[in-house]
């Protein structure tokens, strides 16, 4: 799967607001509000895929709310609570030198500075210090995502993260 054609799941439509159409919006980005930055969601519910255009959005007491076109009151935004909203990889800003997006860091293997694999990364957690890698091989290892102490190395070209980690239990 090309990295420039795949989605990227930004949040979901957790509620209605009001009468008019407008939608509660549960964001997985940080900050919240960048989901707002896109003009164009791509909503996934029930295997059905649909592109909406977002007209307007805002922070609303500890979450956000949002206005889709053609969404235009109660019981059209009832339809879409649950669904996935998701953005084209491609449309996500540039990232900085050691900026990553975790969607490109799933999938890639993890190996040890002298070429060992420890396994793939499955998927990562956010925690109060630093994220962490959760990596599937012959056993789940929690890896964490500090770069330079850890991490050494993050090609994204060749799919490889190279990490300074014992690979046996209690070890570092």
């Amino acid at each position: 799967m090309s990295g420039q054609h795949k989605r990227v799941t930004l949040g979901r439509v957790s509620g209605v607001f009001g009468v008019k159409g407008w939608i509660k919006v549960h964001s997985y980005t940080e900050p919240r509000e960048n989901i707002l930055g896109f003009d164009r969601w791509t909503l996934e519910q029930n295997g059905r895929v649909s592109e909406v255009e977002v007209e307007d959005g805002r922070a609303h007491g500890k979450g956000l709310v949002a206005k889709l076109a053609g969404c235009d009151d109660r019981d059209r935004a009832l339809e879409l609570i649950g669904a996935e909203i998701s953005v084209e990889r491609a449309a996500l800003p540039r990232l900085g030198p050691d900026e990553y997006y975790w969607t490109d860091l799933e999938g890639l293997e993890v190996r040890t500075p002298s070429g060992e694999s420890l396994g793939r990364v499955d998927h990562l957690l956010a925690t109060g210090a630093n994220d962490v890698l959760v990596v599937r091989g012959e056993r789940e290892l929690l890896i964490p995502f500090v770069l330079e102490r850890v991490i050494r190395d993050v090609d994204l070209a060749s799919g490889v993260i190279v990490a300074d980690w014992d690979p046996e239990p209690g070890g570092e």
